[in-house]
């Protein structure tokens, strides 16, 4: 279970990052300057599918401040800027498929959350120690790279110390024979 959490998981930050990328891409028409204001992707797909159109800013100071985290000044600040936006107009249907793909972004970060905290209680109950020495990430991490705890036990210490550094090496070994070929 540890292996498919710790391969789903990366899953998800790949789906939640290319989602979150089309959905400001698609709302950057109609209010490009709010990529620039608001950096988190799931904050930004909150204020997307909780406010929609730039015009609805004005009226939900509260539900900016919210979703930002109780910061007001960015909160107005966002306010203002949303007044003076040099986007586009958006045609209702095609804002309620940008508003979905939000709420795509906030579903699927929310569930990434969940696993996360799945892994980090079932590493803490399979491997303890692991999980102290090199937290619950890089443990599932190891275990999934050595197949099982059982087989990840069983290897000497110099075995362990390599697996990390493996991915790097046949990544530098692939670049190399691409450049001899050029």
């Amino acid at each position: 279970m540890v292996v498919q959490a710790v391969g789903l998981l990366d899953d998800l930050d790949k789906e939640v990052n290319t989602y979150a990328m089309r959905v400001k891409e698609w709302y950057g028409w109609h209010f490009p300057e709010m990529a620039r204001l608001v950096n988190d992707n799931v904050h930004y797909a909150e204020l997307v599918r909780k406010v929609k159109d730039r015009t609805n800013f004005k009226n939900s100071l509260d539900v900016v401040t919210e979703v930002l985290d109780d910061d007001e000044t960015a909160a107005r600040s966002l306010l203002e800027t949303a007044e003076l936006s040099m986007g586009t107009e958006v045609d209702p249907s095609d804002m309620d498929h940008v508003v979905a793909l939000a709420d795509q972004v906030v579903e699927l970060s929310a569930y990434r959350k969940r696993l996360a905290d799945y892994l980090r209680a079932r590493m803490q109950a399979l491997a303890p120690n692991l999980t102290t020495l090199v937290g619950e990430l890089v443990g599932a991490r190891l275990v999934q790279h050595a197949g099982s705890i059982m087989n990840l036990a069983k290897q000497p210490a110099s075995t362990v110390q390599i697996l990390g550094a493996e991915k790097a090496l046949f990544r530098e070994i692939g670049r190399a024979s691409c450049r001899e070929r050029v």
